[in-house]
């Protein structure tokens, strides 16, 4: 893995994330999973940060760790290992905070990086909108008025990231009805206190006892006119930058999540006896075992290498298409074949299992459902074969 950026201090360091992850966070990923029990995630957060863990890939000048991005991909493959660790270890505002030093203005940095970086105040992200298809986002109707100096926004969004917890949210919102399609769109830095904001309820998740998304309601929103984020038109843009390199993280949080499977499911096949034998000497359960370990590797070469050429300042649209929706079946396939070797174990409150089961759904819609990624990749190799194949 060396030829992928993989250091012995990379190394090191996500041993040491591993070991913090098994002995801190899975003993109490239940509770850390509950809506009522946010007290012991700001345990964890405060544990993490006395252990230098916090917010490692996060730039150094704003009290992040600064950890490249390909030092990064890795240690989010061992945060993967449990759904609490990504805010944990503060990997969720990394993507927030990046969009916020590359388009924000002095003033908009000032206001909101450090208490993000510290984790003492949320960002959240409001484009999807229950009246129209959200993998299709040319569709939404929010709107943003200017008048004189102060923009009025009105408005519907749901799976609001984080949506009880923001301080501020970047809204998506139409601003230039009559332009070409690609600058219709403008993006708003909305603090949550703001009037007319408001959170009309919690959306209940498939898997998700935490409640981290929202619906929300904007009535007739005044923000000032500084709080434009980037340039008038650049809603897209700025969506999709800071979308691209989620998607890897993502996929190689799915890599952690799935390898966990994984091990549950060698660990079972050679303790568990069933007709005469272990689990592990029976034909279907090794072809599980080996199906499961070939489809993680595919995934994480596919996924290194895709952030091989983002770190080199490729685009790899392409590429993060075709991780996002293999990866997101990866995912569901393991953790399925590691539910049916545990029996009804599987199944069972007692073992993560099922609840991975159930997060592991979501994989394949958000960030873009897995019909709209096979679809932009098809059309891409369709209309330029030689241009998109990157294995001539």
């Amino acid at each position: 893995m060396d030829g992928f950026g993989l250091t012995d201090e990379i190394r090191l360091l996500c041993e040491t994330i591993r070991r913090f992850i098994d002995e801190k966070v899975i003993p109490v990923e239940r509770d850390a999973l509950l809506l009522d029990r946010r007290d012991v995630l700001s345990d964890l957060m405060e544990q993490a940060k006395a252990a230098d863990l916090w917010a490692l890939g996060h730039p150094e000048e704003v009290g992040g760790g600064g950890l490249s991005f390909l030092a990064y991909v890795y240690v989010n493959e061992v945060i993967g290992r449990s759904a609490p660790a990504e805010i944990a270890l503060g990997t969720h505002s990394l993507q927030d905070v990046l969009m916020l030093q590359r388009f924000a203005t002095p003033a908009q940095r000032e206001r909101w990086v450090a208490p993000i970086v510290s984790g003492e105040q949320f960002a959240s992200l409001a484009m999807t909108e229950p009246e129209v298809a959200g993998s299709d986002p040319k569709l939404m109707r929010t709107s943003a008025a200017l008048d004189g100096d102060v923009w009025s926004l009105d408005g519907h969004k749901w799976f609001v990231s984080l949506a009880d917890r923001g301080a501020v949210t970047t809204v998506l919102a139409k601003t230039d009805p009559t332009a070409p399609l690609a600058r219709q769109f403008s993006a708003f830095l909305v603090p949550t206190d703001t009037p007319g904001y408001t959170v009309e309820r919690l959306v209940p998740i498939m898997g998700d006892t935490t409640s981290l998304y929202g619906e929300v309601h904007l009535d007739n929103v005044r923000v000032p006119a500084d709080a434009l984020l980037g340039e008038r038109g650049d809603g897209f843009m700025i969506a999709q930058s800071r979308l691209q390199p989620a998607r890897v993280f993502d996929c190689m949080r799915w890599l952690g999540q799935a390898e966990r499977a994984f091990e549950l499911m060698c660990e079972w096949a050679n303790l568990r006896h069933a007709h005469g034998s272990l689990l592990r000497d029976k034909g279907e359960v090794q072809r599980y075992v080996a199906e499961s370990a070939a489809q993680i590797q595919a995934a994480r070469l596919m996924t290194l290498d895709t952030a091989r050429i983002m770190d080199a300042g490729g685009e790899a649209r392409v590429e993060t298409s075709l991780i996002k929706f293999h990866t997101a079946r990866m995912l569901h396939d393991v953790i399925d074949r590691a539910i049916q070797v545990h029996g009804a174990a599987g199944i069972s409150g007692d073992l993560p299992l099922e609840r991975m089961y159930r997060d592991a759904r979501g994989a394949r819609l958000y960030d873009g459902p897995d019909e709209v990624h096979r679809m932009l990749v098809a059309r891409e190799y369709l209309d330029d074969l030689a241009a998109t194949a990157a294995w001539r």
